[in-house]
C-alpha cells in the first residue's frame, strides 16, 4: 500500500497493483493492531539495531537508511490522514522488548491508530482509489521477466482467475508478496522447527520466494519469525494457530513428557515466546515442548473464551467478522468454549489420568503419570502459596478444581515469517554478490531487515512504510527501460 501510494502521488507514477486475494487485499498489515514504531533517539535506535542483529546479514547501510525514513513516519501518517496517539509509556518497559540492550531505553514509542490496522487499511485504501491506482484481484501463479542479458526485471505474467496475462513495468517491480506463514514446505524447510503455525493473512503462501529465487535473488532471514505460543486446533479442516489467554488461573502447562518447564505467566516475550517451546530432548529425538499441553479445570473453562476478543480482531484477522466471506477462514471463537469442545480443540476427561490418556492419543510420548505427578505437585504449590520450581506469583497460584479437566495443544506460532531477499538501502533485491537485481524491489515482511530476533513492536508495520516509500522512490528515479 505505502509502495503505491508513495509511486503514485509523491512520484507521480502510473502504478498497478497485483493481488492475490479474490476482493479487498491488504494483507497482514490490513488485519493486525495497525502499531507503527515511532524513532525518538536516532542514535539510540541505531545502537539498538546492531544489538539487536548482532551485526548479522544487515549491514549498517540497512540500518541507517531504516531510521532516516524511519524518523518520517509521523510525517507520512499525518500526510494520509492516518489516525494514532503515541504510547508514551511504552518507553518504560516492554517496548522495545529488549530494552535492557545498549540504546534500547527510549530509543522509539509505538503508534496506536484507533480500529486497529483494520481502520488504518480503509483510509489508505481510500487515498489509493483516490489517486486512480487500480487493483487486480485473484492474481496467482506469477512469474519475473527478466531479460536475459541485463539482468532487469522488465513485467510479470500472472494468472488471474483462469486467463493469463502479462504485465510491462517500465521502471520497476517492487514485490510485496508478505511472509510463508500458509506455506508447509517452505516453514518446515526454513524455520527452526516445525509444526509452526500462524494466524493472519492465508494468501501468504510464500509465492515470491520462488519468483525471485528464479532470477537469481539472494535470501535471507529465513529462519526468522515473528511468533509467540499459540493453539492448534490439529484439525485440518481449519489449519491455523489461534491466540489465547487462560480466563482464569486454575491452570498450568506441561511438556510432552507430562512435566511443567516455566512460569505460565512469563513465557518469553510478546513476538518471541516461541524460543521457550525451543527445547530438544535427545530421550525422545525431538522438541519435547512441541505440542505443550494447557491443563484446566472447569472452573476455568467456565469463566470466559479461551481466546480472547481482543485477539478475534488483530493477528487473527482472516478471522474478524467484518471481512468479506471470501478472504474469512473462520467466524471466531464462542463465548462459552462449548463449540470448540464439540469439535475436538479441547481435550476433555473426567479425571486426570483419563485426560492424560487422551492427550497420548494425540502423542504416544505424554507420560500419563508423570502428568498426575505434575498436577499433585502444582496443586501442593498452590495449598502452599509457592511455586517452588518456577516461581509463578502467588497471585495466580491457584488450584484446579476436583474435575473434569480440559487440556488444549500449544504450539510456536502467532503473527509472521520475516524471510524474503535481500536488499540494500535502496531496497533493492540483491543477487548472491550481493549486487542489485535491476528494477527489482521488496518491502514489508518479504524479507524484513530483522535478524537474530525481532524486538521492536509496531516494527512490521514500519518495514511496510520505511521501505515502501524507499524502494517506490528509487524506482520512480529510473530512466524506463524501454526508452534507451
Amino acid at each position: 500500500m505505502w509502495a503505491s501510494l508513495i509511486g503514485a502521488d509523491e512520484c507521480g507514477q502510473q502504478v498497478l497493483v497485483l493481488e492475490k486475494a479474490p476482493v479487498r487485499g491488504g494483507g497482514n498489515s490490513s488485519i493486525n493492531n495497525g502499531e507503527f514504531a515511532v524513532i525518538k533517539d536516532a542514535e539510540g535506535m541505531r545502537q539498538y539495531w546492531h544489538e539487536m542483529t548482532q551485526d548479522v546479514d544487515t549491514p549498517s547501510a540497512v540500518i541507517d537508511a531504516w531510521i532516516e525514513e524511519g524518523l518520517r513516519n509521523c510525517e507520512y501518517a499525518d500526510k494520509y490522514e492516518l489516525e494514532y496517539d503515541i504510547n508514551e509509556q511504552a518507553i518504560a518497559g516492554t517496548i522495545p522488548e529488549y530494552s535492557f540492550l545498549p540504546g534500547g531505553a527510549g530509543c522509539q514509542s509505538i503508534a496506536d491508530p484507533p480500529g486497529f490496522g483494520m481502520a488504518s487499511f480503509e483510509i489508505l485504501d481510500q487515498k489509493r482509489k483516490d489517486l486512480g491506482i487500480e487493483v487486480l484481484f485473484d492474481c496467482h501463479d506469477e512469474h519475473l521477466i527478466q531479460n536475459p542479458d541485463t539482468k532487469e526485471i522488465v513485467g510479470c505474467t500472472t494468472m488471474i482467475g483462469s486467463e493469463e496475462k502479462t504485465v510491462k513495468a517500465r521502471k520497476g517491480v517492487i514485490m510485496t508478496t508478505g511472509g510463508f506463514e500458509f506455506n508447509e514446505d517452505l516453514k518446515n524447510a526454513y524455520l527452526k522447527c516445525y509444526p509452526f503455525k500462524f494466524e493472519g493473512w492465508q494468501f501468504n503462501t510464500g509465492d515470491g520466494i520462488k519468483m525471485v529465487e528464479d532470477v537469481g535473488a539472494k535470501l535471507w532471514h529465513m529462519d526468522m519469525a515473528i511468533s509467540m505460543y499459540s493453539m492448534w486446533t490439529r484439525d485440518p479442516e481449519n489449519d491455523f494457530s489461534i491466540l489465547y489467554f487462560m480466563p482464569a488461573n486454575s491452570y498450568f502447562n506441561v511438556n510432552r513428557l507430562g512435566k511443567r518447564y516455566v512460569n505460565e505467566n512469563n513465557m518469553g516475550s510478546p513476538h518471541n515466546g516461541w524460543h521457550t517451546l525451543l527445547s530438544f530432548d535427545d530421550s525422545i529425538d525431538d522438541f519435547d515442548r512441541i505440542p505443550s499441553w494447557g491443563i484446566f479445570d472447569q472452573t476455568c473453562f467456565d469463566a470466559g473464551k479461551l481466546s480472547t476478543s481482543q485477539g478475534d480482531f488483530f493477528e487473527c484477522g482472516n478471522f474478524a467478522s467484518d471481512l468479506p466471506d471470501e478472504i474469512r477462514a473462520w467466524n471466531g471463537w464462542s463465548q462459552d468454549n462449548k463449540a470448540e469442545l464439540e469439535k475436538g480443540w479441547i481435550l476433555k476427561g473426567d479425571t486426570i489420568e483419563e485426560l492424560g490418556k487422551k492427550i497420548k492419543e494425540f502423542d504416544h510420548w505424554m507420560d500419563v503419570d508423570a502428568l498426575k505427578a505434575t498436577f499433585d505437585e502444582y496443586q501442593a504449590f498452590c495449598e502452599a502459596k509457592k511455586d517452588a520450581r518456577f516461581d509463578r506469583s502467588e497471585k495466580t497460584l491457584e488450584k484446579l478444581d476436583d474435575g473434569p479437566y480440559y487440556a488444549i495443544s500449544i504450539y510456536p506460532g502467532s503473527c509472521s515469517t520475516l524471510g524474503g531477499p535481500m536488499k540494500n538501502e535502496h531496497g533493492q533485491v540483491l543477487d548472491p554478490a550481493e549486487n542489485p537485481i535491476p528494477r527489482l524491489y521488496a518491502a514489508g515482511c518479504f524479507g524484513n531487515f530483522q535478524s537474530h530476533s525481532y524486538g521492536i513492536t509496531g516494527g512490521n508495520n514500519a518495514e511496510n512504510q520505511v521501505w515502501g516509500r524507499i524502494s517506490a522512490r528509487h524506482a520512480a528515479g529510473l530512466e524506463p527501460w524501454d526508452a534507451k
